[in-house]
């Protein structure tokens, strides 16, 4: 009786896992990342993009000795973490006051150039410690371009999303922030990440102002991110009353360093938006680099397929 107690259970965990296979493998899958190349557009203040092949076919055919039947190729890559199509930041990036987030010493946790924590101050903080239970999460997307728009064009240069825009679209897609989500803006600007990389990178791009970023931290998500270069509004800068003294980077500050949010940018936002998928399975999987400032990232968006009206699957 145990024996065949235990052939039931085996059997019943099996067919989960082939029900939880099927599911995932059917679901819609939204690519939210742009590729990434010596052109891509990148923030002044990170060091360029450079990767080239360091091996090629042609020079490592016949290496092993075998006629030269076996050939192949590798690269070298260099990049900040900030970069890619989309990225994250580590917690341990932005400093505010010469404190990360947590109260940990700035100075101290970078006093290795290895990487931050490698002297033991803020370690916890580096991308090698993404908790590992927010590889997937709860994702909402916010059309705020749309909400303001009424179309699918671009917010202006500049634009400033405050808390009100940011409440109006949750309200008009009848979506909710919960804590521990991960909450994308859309700009609308992610065309311009091939289209037109000048303005992509230029002074100016729409993104949540301070009032914006306070709205999100109220909600305490656990990442938000967005479709522009910088994912606060740029120029980057805020100014008393809004602040106590003049700031640069304010919305990174608040989020990153005060309240432990990361921010994710370079998200291509389009496709979701298009077919109006407001509340996803979110995958963001960080390289898990030791001490690292941040990652790129291959993220993507799962939602179940709808059926069509003769019942089949899309």
């Amino acid at each position: 009786l145990l024996a065949a107690s235990a052939d039931a259970g085996d059997r019943g965990s099996r067919e989960r896992t082939r029900e939880f296979i099927r599911d995932v493998t059917r679901a819609r899958l939204f690519d939210l990342s742009f590729t990434w190349d010596e052109k891509s557009p990148i923030a002044g203040v990170n060091p360029p993009y450079k990767m080239s092949l360091a091996a090629t076919h042609e020079n490592t055919r016949g290496d092993f000795g075998d006629g030269g039947q076996l050939s192949f190729t590798s690269e070298v890559m260099e990049w900040s973490g900030q970069h890619g199509a989309p990225s994250i930041d580590a917690l341990g990036h932005i400093g505010h006051n010469g404190l990360l987030f947590g109260g940990v010493d700035a100075a101290a946790a970078t006093s290795d150039s290895l990487g931050i924590g490698r002297r033991g101050v803020g370690a916890h903080l580096g991308i090698d410690h993404y908790r590992t239970d927010k590889l997937v999460n709860r994702g909402v997307l916010l059309d705020v371009a749309r909400c303001v728009r009424g179309d699918d064009s671009p917010l202006d240069p500049g634009f400033e999303i405050t808390a009100r825009h940011l409440a109006d679209t949750a309200r008009a897609q009848r979506v909710k922030l919960e804590r521990g989500d991960t909450v994308l803006i859309r700009t609308g600007w992610g065309r311009y990440f091939t289209e037109n990389a000048a303005l992509y990178m230029g002074e100016a791009s729409p993104g949540p102002s301070v009032d914006g970023a306070r709205f999100l931290a109220a909600r305490r998500p656990f990442a938000v991110g967005s479709d522009t270069l910088t994912f606060e509004m740029r120029p980057p800068l805020a100014f008393p009353p809004v602040v106590p003294v003049f700031q640069v980077f304010p919305v990174h500050m608040l989020l990153i360093a005060d309240n432990g949010i990361h921010i994710i940018e370079n998200y291509f936002l389009d496709e979701l938006a298009a077919a109006e998928v407001f509340e996803f399975l979110l995958v963001v999987p960080p390289i898990k680099v030791r001490g690292g400032t941040g990652s790129a990232l291959r993220s993507f968006a799962l939602v179940p397929h709808e059926r069509d009206r003769d019942g089949n699957r899309d």
